[in-house]
């Protein structure tokens, strides 16, 4: 099953109450794929919809479909600041794809 940070629960929170949406969820989506895995997007949504799979971490939910549920199974939500910015990654999971030279959809 998914894994959420404390940091990214708490920095999602953080988030929805400057929106104005305390208590509404993040969903995860993935968005293509290719030799190096798919992308994944994220938006903010009040409720799960019919099917979702629903995480929750410190008071944070996030719904997933269950295709994306699956692809994250094994991987962890986390808020990161370096020098070059900061946001949401997903760090993680045993089947991480290998991406070797030669790949568009990873160039």
């Amino acid at each position: 099953m998914l894994k959420i940070s404390d940091t990214a629960a708490e920095k999602a929170k953080e988030i929805l109450k400057v929106e104005g949406k305390e208590g509404w969820g993040l969903r995860i989506f993935m968005q293509g794929g290719g030799c190096c895995g798919p992308s994944y997007g994220m938006d903010i949504n009040e409720n799960a919809a019919e099917g979702d799979e629903t995480v929750e971490k410190n008071g944070l939910k996030v719904f997933m479909d269950k295709q994306s549920a699956e692809s994250l199974g094994d991987k962890e939500i986390d808020y990161v600041k370096t020098p070059q910015g900061e946001g949401f990654v997903i760090n993680g999971g045993e089947n991480a794809p290998s991406c070797g030279s030669g790949c568009s959809s990873c160039e």
